[in-house]
């Protein structure tokens, strides 16, 4: 049994990892700063309740008896748990490397790639495989709403079997370092690289697919890439000669339906987007053994993850969502999903960093420009910022100012206690919030907060 520790152990990445190692019966510690901070309390249960013992992030919890350190690569070399695992001469090694190590000692491992719908794709690709009798491990960046009932956070689901499936992460390189069995990519779409760097990337990624790959037929950027691994499978929504296509897609109260090969299925997730997520993960599976019309059946039950357009509530007829969106593309498609249903929106976007805002700021504009009726109203607080010497040239209040010259009714404020109290005095019976951004778990407590005062 190897003692390890894990410096930001709350991130969704770092906490999946650490509770695999915990069930693989090692002696794992962690710290926080969050913890530190008093946040993420009901995360830290969850890794204390399966014997993750954690520590304050002042190098305390390290001895000369651990094997190694992992830390994120939002640490800095100047947190006290690094420089304590230094001076002891303890291997501190990142996230993704452990990820890779545990990911090549899968027989059939799958990594889902794609600058959109990664976490949503792997959760269902998981789920197939479970309910299939298959014992994967699943590891994933978003929480899994099938597994709440597990002791832990139901990031991971965890079994000893040959399979395992992963994200595949291109924004940090650390998709380079997989040699997966099978390569699915869901999209290549402008988010942290450039559409060039991001093709070559994920050129590389789909050749390495020993059992083959999982390509978007209705991506061109991905469709580019058909020819690189000759057991590739194709999906689509709109190209009927994709290897896997559905078709007749439709809005429903509580979800959307769809017809797959003469045969009518349905999910309990809104947006035609995630019929394609679901053809994706039927594709990848049907490579795996699994037959495709009991993969479709199998995702009617299917419950989605945390953050991806999740109704957190709804009261006196006003209903608050919460969202994951935060490039340009997961914005088209969550407000594509929205204006399927009836009700005026009120939009809360929260831009994240200053580097990504004017890489794609106005391309995120773009997309929800693109959707808003006259009705609807998009709110932006001030770009959100962990840290760090950065160039700030660019606000939020550029990006309102875009979309109002588009003749869209969009308005910046200081400060998220002041759009808050915009929304409340603004929404109306029928209407939807919905809560939009990206690493930022406060968004869900805001979220929370509105149905409380909304009573």
């Amino acid at each position: 049994m190897a003692k390890i520790g894990f410096c930001a152990v709350a991130g969704s990445g770092m906490s999946a990892l650490a509770q695999i190692l915990k069930h693989q019966n090692n002696d794992v510690c962690g710290t926080d700063r969050s913890f530190d901070q008093g946040k993420e309390q009901k995360n830290k249960r969850a890794l204390e309740n399966i014997g993750i013992r954690l520590f304050p992030q002042d190098g305390s919890m390290l001895d000369k008896d651990f094997s190694v350190l992992y830390a994120s690569t939002a640490v800095e070399d100047t947190v006290p748990d690094i420089k304590r695992a230094k001076e002891l001469g303890i291997p501190v090694k990142r996230r993704s490397d452990l990820l890779a190590e545990i990911f090549s000692s899968r027989k059939y491992n799958i990594a889902v790639g794609g600058t959109s719908g990664k976490s949503t794709v792997t959760a269902m690709i998981g789920y197939i495989l479970d309910k299939a009798d298959l014992k994967p491990l699943v590891i994933n960046g978003a929480l899994l709403k099938n597994y709440e009932d597990k002791v832990g956070i139901p990031n991971i689901i965890y079994n000893d079997g040959e399979y395992c499936v992963i994200e595949a992460d291109e924004s940090d390189g650390s998709i380079e370092k997989y040699a997966p069995y099978i390569s699915v990519v869901n999209n290549i779409t402008l988010d942290h690289k450039s559409i060039d760097e991001l093709k070559l990337l994920f050129g590389d990624f789909i050749k390495k697919g020993k059992g083959g790959a999982v390509i978007n037929k209705d991506c061109a950027n991905s469709a580019d890439l058909l020819s690189l691994n000759p057991n590739t499978v194709t999906f689509s929504i709109k190209d009927n000669t994709a290897d896997f296509y559905a078709e007749n897609i439709t809005a429903v109260p509580d979800g959307t339906t769809y017809t797959f090969r003469g045969q009518h299925y349905s999910l309990k997730l809104i947006g035609s987007f995630n019929v394609l997520n679901a053809m994706c993960a039927v594709a990848c599976c049907s490579l795996l053994g699994v037959k495709p019309e009991q993969a479709c059946a199998i995702l009617q039950t299917f419950l989605g993850t945390k953050r991806r357009l999740e109704v957190l509530g709804t009261v006196n007829n006003i209903t608050v969502i919460d969202d994951f969106a935060h490039n340009p593309d997961k914005v088209a498609a969550s407000m594509s999903a929205l204006k399927s249903y009836k009700g005026r929106l009120l939009v809360m976007f929260q831009p994240h960093g200053f580097a990504p805002m004017r890489l794609m700021g106005r391309e995120i504009m773009d997309s929800f420009i693109r959707y808003m009726d006259e009705k609807d109203i998009l709110l932006l607080p001030e770009i959100y910022f962990s840290g760090g010497s950065v160039t700030r040239d660019i606000s939020s209040k550029d990006l309102v100012m875009y979309a109002g010259r588009h003749n869209k009714n969009a308005h910046f404020f200081a400060t998220r206690d002041e759009l808050k109290q915009y929304l409340l005095n603004t929404v109306r019976p029928e209407d939807r919030i919905i809560l939009m951004g990206a690493r930022d778990n406060s968004i869900t407590d805001m979220g929370f907060d509105l149905l409380e005062k909304l009573k």
